[in-house]
């Protein structure tokens, strides 16, 4: 079943003077399916940020759609979008994005605070994400007391709370040691194979090894596209490599 898709998705900035139109997006087309888990990558500059953006509908495309569920989210009145995304989308920033005069606990409640929802029910939820997770004993603390890889789990917590849609990630080892990296990388499997659909841009190979597919975006398009099929983690890390230095060279097919 097909939960997202982008159809001829097109973005063009103006410079700052407005003397010149620059293209982040061109025209790009995908979808994925419910309980798929998508990597993007690309350089630097080829719109994959600018990508996520639209998709989580925090900037709006200069042409094209973008459908959730069937539902064209480039239609959603502004006043109604924030509610659109507490109810639909989950989000996983390279910088956690915590409030530190708020405890853990408090800002994994965010989002259902502001849905209105009673304490017993946030309680209700939060218990067995907090198990999974492995916060139970730190959801008291504030983020300044706690390390990066602790952040992140609390960051996934707060996006996995509200059961969403779709779990946007964005370069989400970033900010992370090469432990606390395949910690969270093994928890995007886990969460990944109990049924949630995620969509993660990054820089890390490694990272996107993790993937059921890759795409790799270049010059504002979808340049090429990655299947996992029967690979494992190291064979996927390795053709990702490869087809990264291929892309960088001018050497892979567009595809």
């Amino acid at each position: 079943m097909t939960l997202l898709e982008v159809k001829a998705l097109k973005k063009t900035y103006t410079t700052r003077l407005g003397g010149h139109l620059v293209p982040a997006l061109t025209n790009v087309t995908f979808s994925v399916e419910k309980g798929e888990y998508l990597a993007i990558m690309g350089e630097s500059g080829s719109g994959k940020t600018t990508l996520l953006n639209i998709v989580a509908s925090l900037d709006q495309p200069t042409g094209g759609q973008v459908l959730l569920e069937g539902k064209d989210i480039g239609k959603i009145r502004e006043r109604d979008l924030a509610e659109f995304r507490r109810k639909n989308l989950g989000f996983v920033f390279q910088d956690f994005n915590l409030l530190d005069t708020f405890s853990l606990r408090d800002n994994i409640y965010l989002p259902l605070v502001l849905s209105g929802m009673h304490h017993e029910e946030m309680a209700r939820r939060l218990a067995p994400l907090a198990k999974k997770l492995s916060i139970e004993d730190i959801l008291e603390k504030y983020p300044y007391e706690v390390s990066g890889g602790q952040k992140q789990r609390v960051a996934v917590a707060r996006a996995c709370i509200t059961d969403p849609r779709l779990l946007l990630a964005d370069e989400p080892t970033g900010a992370l040691d090469s432990r606390s990296a395949d910690q969270l990388l093994d928890l995007f499997e886990q969460i990944n194979r109990e049924g949630q659909t995620i969509l993660m841009v990054t820089h890390s190979a490694k990272a996107a090894s993790r993937a059921s597919r890759v795409l790799f975006i270049k010059d504002g398009e979808v340049f090429h596209q990655l299947y996992r099929g029967g690979r494992t983690n190291e064979a996927m890390f390795t053709q990702i490599a490869d087809t990264l230095t291929a892309l960088a060279t001018g050497g892979a097919d567009r595809g």
